[in-house]
């Protein structure tokens, strides 16, 4: 299969928390995590799209809202939808359903404008499809009830997509690495914990995306970034 270069890179504190914390080591982390992925003249992973979950979407653009659909809206044309062809980063999303309430069609993340790329399954209804295409926002169908990974992976090489970066949540973390589909896992990690039980975590098993299962990495390259802030990076070993 043709597929992107994925890398998991992922913010996260000494005990597995993604979560967000107001502390100053915390930022440092976060700018540490943008500038390795994003920032001009200082990014090294080279990714030309980054993937986030519904709720990692929801938690940081979209915000719960309720997508303004046409319910009396023509059918569309079946099939994908590709609003701007020559983009020179996607953000991607997983959104099943279509649920996502978009205002735009680009986010400006770490200074570099990306354009939002839906994932949708036949289960996203027309007038979402619709909502979509009114606002210039791109999106593809790959899978009939469940996202299939695979597919999703070579319609983004399709697309002219090389270097992937899945950044959370958890759930889309585990299930890229379970899926046998990750090249590289990359971790930011700052000096902060909180020990909170329910926070979410870097990698979360869930039902029926995927199960709790042992894996082993092996270690790639260990850098102190600075502000006590270290850059981990693991390739997975063969199960």
């Amino acid at each position: 299969m043709n597929r992107p270069h994925v890398i998991i890179h992922t913010h996260t504190s000494i005990d597995g928390n993604i979560d967000g914390m107001d502390l100053p080591a915390f930022d440092a982390g976060s700018r540490h995590y943008q500038d390795l992925a994003l920032t001009p003249e200082q990014q090294v992973l080279n990714v030309d799209a980054y993937l986030n979950g519904k709720t990692s979407t929801e938690d940081n653009i979209t915000h719960y809202g309720k997508p303004d659909v046409d319910e009396d809206a023509g059918e569309v044309p079946a099939g994908d939808f590709l609003a701007e062809p020559d983009a020179s980063m996607y953000y991607v999303s997983i959104d099943p359903r279509g649920e996502l309430a978009w205002e735009e069609n680009t986010f400006g993340y770490g200074g570099v404008p990306a354009h939002f790329l839906e994932v949708l399954t036949d289960q996203a209804s027309n007038a979402y499809k619709d909502f979509l295409r009114r606002k210039r926002i791109s999106y593809i169908i790959a899978g009939g009830e469940q996202i299939e990974y695979e597919l999703m992976l070579s319609k983004l090489h399709g697309l002219g997509i090389k270097r992937l970066m899945v950044g959370g949540g958890g759930v889309i973390n585990w299930s890229f690495l379970q899926n046998g589909l990750v090249d590289e896992v990359s971790m930011v990690l700052a000096p902060i914990a909180n020990g909170d039980p329910d926070a979410p975590r870097f990698f979360t098993a869930r039902e029926p995306y995927s199960s709790v299962s042992p894996v082993a990495f092996q270690l790639a390259s260990v850098e102190n970034l600075g502000d006590s802030v270290v850059w981990l990076r693991y390739t997975v070993q063969p199960s």
